[in-house]
């Protein structure tokens, strides 16, 4: 990473906003991360793991952020964090997998091939492979496309060899007339070798562990991952050297787990929290020093939030709506959708305010200049955070 960047003009497009997406895994519970500490039914429900109303960063209309959120709050007081409140899926489903699956496809109908920014690509159509750029070991199923795909990043990933470089250069150099899949192979060197200059190592620290494989209890990570990784602090330090580099990407996918507390969960999820919150934070007050970091949108999401009511064992267990967090200088800030109420609930769960390809649609035509329904099989309804 020393070499930042090959492929970066130094000059990126003025006009070119960029999204990068933060994926918590293992359901993050949002009744303590937005709070309503000051509902009588909240505190019921909760037992030992409510939050007081004096400990939480206050919002208004009865909400508060988690206490270690202190950044978060910073940036709802300059109008530069928008919080969308209820947002799930239609037909919840509890499974860590099968709710990933929609999420990440954008499909709550049925399972489809693609992922929805993979879509996007594919609209795209020109082909650049560092147009979408996940940062870890493996490439999440949200940036494959039917016939394009992003770039997976490894963290701390070294560089191709110059021997390598200059045959995969000189291999990648196929005629026009040349059989198709020597033409394919040709362009997958090309690939390769831009991927690898663009964001290969440079004099970065031997990682112990991939941050592409879930951290486990042993890390001092209580909450089960359900996928993603730690590490988010390098992740976003990886993002932001592409973009004052003047990287071509116009999206990023991040990711970080530990978020299934079905025990001990006050201490762990603030543990999360805490760090989330210090590394979106520290991000954003890095980029914006850039004209193209403040064209920066971050959007965080998790696969569904917990349950109401507390188990017996200090923690909530799979439920179904909770917050997203959208975040920038281009971010119309405030509270967005209804908070769903603890009075009113289904089956036990949370009911959904808000369509999560609400979310999905104003993020693909305010941040990426898509016209959603292409890309959500119709779906167009938007939302007015940007």
């Amino acid at each position: 990473m020393d070499e930042l960047l090959a492929t970066g003009s130094g000059e990126p497009d003025p006009d070119a906003s960029v999204l990068v997406l933060v994926t918590l895994y293992g359901g993050n519970d949002g009744l303590n991360t937005l709070v309503p500490a000051s509902d009588p039914r909240y505190q019921d429900l909760r037992g030992d793991l409510a939050y007081a109303e004096e400990e939480v960063l206050p919002l208004g209309e009865g909400l508060g952020l988690n206490p270690g959120m202190g950044g978060l709050k910073k940036l709802w007081d300059e109008r530069r964090l928008a919080v969308v409140r209820g947002v799930s899926y239609p037909k919840p489903d509890h499974s860590h997998f099968r709710s990933m699956a929609i999420w990440q496809t954008a499909s709550p109908s049925g399972p489809v091939p693609s992922g929805w920014l993979g879509r996007w690509l594919d609209h795209a159509g020109d082909g650049d492979p560092l147009k979408g750029v996940s940062v870890g070991a493996t490439l999440p199923p949200l940036m494959a496309g039917e016939t394009t795909a992003g770039a997976a990043v490894r963290l701390g990933g070294r560089k191709l060899p110059d021997a390598w470089l200059r045959r995969c250069t000189a291999l990648s150099d196929v005629e026009r007339d040349a059989h198709p899949l020597l033409r394919r192979a040709g362009s997958s060197l090309s690939d390769l070798v831009k991927v690898s200059s663009s964001f290969g190592g440079g004099g970065e620290e031997p990682q112990t562990q991939d941050p592409g494989e879930p951290r486990d209890e042993e890390d001092g990570n209580e909450g089960a991952s359900a996928g993603g990784q730690g590490g988010l602090g390098a992740q976003l330090d990886v993002v932001a050297r592409a973009i004052e580099a003047g990287v071509s990407t116009r999206a990023y996918s991040v990711s970080l787990g530990g978020f299934d507390t079905h025990a001990n969960e006050k201490a762990t999820q603030s543990r999360l929290l805490g760090g989330l919150d210090k590394d979106l934070t520290r991000f954003l007050e890095r980029v914006r020093r850039t004209k193209a970091g403040r064209k920066v949108v971050v959007a965080v999401y998790s696969e569904f939030g917990r349950r109401p009511r507390a188990n017996a064992s200090q923690g909530t267990d799979h439920g179904t709506s909770g917050p997203v967090f959208v975040l920038g200088e281009p971010v119309k800030g405030g509270f967005y959708g209804d908070q769903p109420s603890l009075t009113e609930l289904t089956d036990d769960d949370l009911r959904t305010t808000v369509d999560f390809r609400d979310v999905y649609a104003t993020l693909l035509r305010g941040v990426l200049d898509t016209e959603p329904d292409r890309i959500l099989d119709g779906h167009a309804g938007s939302l007015a955070f940007l």
